[in-house]
């Protein structure tokens, strides 16, 4: 059992939190039998104790004895540093206590030399936090620094009695590439609301052949919380379902960072007081954040020509407010700061920001989100923003061309937008793979179109829902999907391109448009 509903209705993220703090340590403490010590001290995950660790912390469970050759790494996954050039995060999972976890790096195959001492993150969920017994998770992460631009290396992850560069584990090996020096054409990939399914594991084949420099997620990611609405660790929960969406993305995850924002079904309240403390033992994000204490999916990178910024809107959500206005206003602050800072550069053409509850959308489930519209869209359109990707409603839709709540100008399927003299172009690409939604208007799509002048809508308010009749619907397509967008850089005066295209779980694209902003 959770938190109870009566309660968790009127319990903030961080009250319930200490509710099941209360109620679940002494039983963690006592029956936990292959909690580390940083873990019974918190009672879960405990991120400044593990961050000082470069090897697991003693155990108590038997599991610590097992040999280290039966035990095969899975659920490998790459995140960028702060500086994607020269910055990046190998994680993976391993299913019991390892000892001495590592990585060995390279730029041959065959010369893996240089060998990395990894950390072990150790999330421990107590039988009675949702659907499981006992259990304990062992997220390992190394962090690799001083890597050179543009460059191709190997890897292999292992622990003491698994060594990647031994001949016989050669077929564990992977590959990442950096980010380069300077600008130079590149495709990146995007969706929300994944989870562990058939149509999951789909879109993860058809994004590995994109070829994509990195993958954006946002949001909404694996559904260990199948509730969503950040009232408790319900019957529902089930921390394992990480461990099978781990090993279901490795296929891409492996060889492209992949970039999570943390949307209203990752905020999981035993771990931590914000929600986030499960994700922060699953992932290693760029720390240049605003308040990595309450927000750890806030950051930036930049790669080649194109900035992008990964925001949390829990923090202004009054659909799900239960972390509303954890950050205290910083949050915004800050992202004015970044879009400022990235307009001045004169390396920066174009910015690109994703986060998951969506400023407008017209799904009949989640809408559109006016904390978004009130703290940030004036953002967008001051710092003319080239591109919004959201997810929270599972289905793709993409405006016309906002600013001001209207429409400035239409932009039919393979037309431009021009963003420093229109306005913002915004994509919800929620069709990952969980079940999907509905529009009260037809799809209309690339080879289907069916448009309509106003579609009815919603939007949510402090107050509420409230009614509202839209005219900025132009592509809708309800079934799954993701999003792919090549970076065309330009000469200086000549106009750089973002080319988007919506690509369906068949392959066929469903839309495309471009913008277009001179290259500085």
């Amino acid at each position: 059992m959770g938190v109870p509903d009566q309660l968790a209705e009127r319990m903030s993220m961080a009250e319930q939190h200490e509710y099941l703090r209360a109620r679940f340590s002494r039983r963690t403490m006592i029956r936990g039998g292959a909690v580390t010590l940083g873990a019974v001290t918190g009672g879960a995950f405990v991120p400044g104790a593990v961050a000082r660790a470069a090897t697991p912390t003693r155990t108590f469970a038997s599991a610590a004895t097992v040999d280290g050759s039966l035990v095969a790494p899975f659920g490998r996954h790459l995140a960028y540093g702060a500086d994607a050039r020269t910055e990046m995060t190998i994680s993976w999972q391993v299913p019991v206590a390892v000892k001495k976890p590592f990585v060995r790096i390279g730029a041959h195959p065959w010369d893996l030399s240089r060998k990395i001492e990894a950390e072990v993150r150790t999330l421990y969920t107590p039988a009675g936090i949702g659907a499981s017994g006992d259990h304990t998770q062992y997220y390992v992460h190394a962090r690799l620094t001083h890597l050179k631009p543009g460059r191709t290396y190997y890897y292999g992850v292992g622990h003491q009695g698994f060594d990647p560069a031994e001949a016989h584990l050669a077929g564990t090996l992977g590959t990442f590439t950096t980010a380069p020096a300077h600008k130079k054409p590149f495709t990146f990939t995007a969706f929300g609301d994944q989870g562990v399914s058939y149509h999951g594991l789909a879109n993860d084949s058809l994004i590995l052949g994109q070829n994509p420099a990195f993958h954006l997620h946002a949001g909404d990611i694996a559904y260990a919380d199948p509730a969503g609405q950040g009232k408790s660790a319900d019957t529902g929960f089930d921390s394992r379902v990480w461990d099978q969406f781990l090993a279901q993305t490795e296929s891409v995850a492996k060889s492209v960072p992949w970039m999570v924002s943390y949307g209203n079904h990752d905020m999981e309240a035993w771990y931590s007081p914000n929600g986030y403390g499960g994700e922060e033992a699953r992932f290693t994000l760029p720390d240049n954040g605003p308040d990595k204490k309450h927000l750890p999916g806030v950051y930036s990178f930049v790669h080649g020509n194109t900035a992008i910024i990964s925001l949390d809107p829990n923090d202004v959500s009054f659909e799900i407010p239960a972390n509303l206005g954890i950050s205290g206003g910083t949050q915004t602050k800050w992202f004015e700061a970044q879009l400022k800072k990235y307009r001045a550069s004169k390396d920066i053409d174009f910015i690109v920001v994703f986060f998951h509850h969506c400023a407008y959308c017209t799904s009949t489930a989640h809408a559109s989100e006016g904390g978004v519209r009130q703290e940030w869209v004036p953002l967008f359109e001051k710092y003319t923003v080239d591109l919004v990707i959201n997810g929270h409603n599972h289905q793709y839709e993409r405006t016309d061309v906002i600013k001001g709540d209207k429409v400035v100008k239409k932009l039919p399927i393979g037309e431009t937008a021009y963003p420093e003299t229109e306005g913002v172009v915004y994509v919800t690409a929620g069709a990952a793979g969980r079940s999907l939604y509905a529009f009260t208007a037809p799809d209309s799509y690339e080879g289907h179109l069916n448009e309509v002048d106003s579609v009815a809508s919603f939007v949510n308010t402090k107050d509420g829902k409230v009614n509202e009749t839209v005219a900025w619907s132009r592509v809708r397509y309800l079934n799954y999907s993701f999003l792919r967008v090549d970076v065309e850089p330009a000469p200086r005066g000549h106009y750089a391109r973002l080319k988007v295209s919506g690509i369906a779980e068949t392959g066929d694209r469903i839309d495309h448009f471009t913008v277009a902003r001179k290259a500085k």
